[in-house]
């Protein structure tokens, strides 16, 4: 199995001396499914900009799909994250009044592909996400959870090498909720390695792995049987 994401004693500091992340070390690997979970304030959303490359650490080292950040400059980075990294978040994030197809097809805007190519992949993807009936639908015609679905499909568009869900049903009643989740199982089951960030502890019991984060460090990670005391 190949390393998708690999942190080496990653720190992060804000001004006035927080850490937010401590010395955190972290492998994912290809074709897995995990949570990275915590409460509020222990240090998960710090690592979501972490691993997604929308921040640098203070200390240590992020390789991602083989790739060391640090080494990658700003308009690197930029590419490097379009590339390989796909993500979902809790708010959605689609652009309004536009159709279900060109909001995804968004997702490959820095691909270099034509239009024409761009919105047939959207089509795929949405149809993957079982939304094909739904392509012209702009997002105040869908549901939340179809919402959700949108975001998704747009994030697979481009065959990422890894999807960060963050939060990815904290906007969605119990029903939908489920639902996105089984769809992100089947994703994982067609081969997508997916990291879901998340508070809630039962999202983080269902996935086969689970990262615990509390005060900035790893305080568990059932891949290595790691518990802290």
């Amino acid at each position: 199995m190949s390393t998708v994401v690999r942190l080496t004693g990653v720190t992060k500091e804000y001004a006035g001396g927080v850490r937010a992340l401590d010395g955190v070390d972290l492998i994912i690997g290809q074709g897995e499914l995990l949570a990275i979970a915590g409460p509020s304030g222990s240090g998960k959303s710090t690592l979501l900009h972490i691993v997604g490359t929308l921040d640098r650490p203070s200390a240590g080292t992020v390789e991602i799909a083989g790739h060391d950040v640090a080494s990658l400059s700003d308009r690197r980075l930029s590419a490097l994250r379009s590339q390989h990294i796909g993500f979902v978040f809790q708010a959605f994030h689609l652009v309004p009044g536009v159709s279900a197809r060109d909001n995804v097809a968004e997702g490959l805007l820095y691909s270099g592909l034509s239009r024409a190519r761009r919105r047939s992949l959207a089509a795929d993807a949405l149809a993957r996400v079982g939304l094909a009936d739904r392509m012209k639908h702009r997002p105040h015609e869908l549901s939340g959870g179809q919402k959700q679905r949108v975001a998704i499909a747009r994030a697979v568009v481009g065959e990422p090498d890894l999807l960060l869900a963050d939060e990815p049903t904290g906007a969605l009643d119990s029903a939908s909720g489920e639902a996105v989740m089984e769809l992100l199982h089947d994703l994982n089951r067609e081969g997508a390695t997916i990291a879901v960030i998340t508070h809630d502890t039962e999202i983080a019991a269902g996935l086969p792995r689970q990262v615990r984060i509390r005060d900035g460090r790893v305080v568990a990670d059932t891949a290595r049987g790691k518990v802290a005391a």
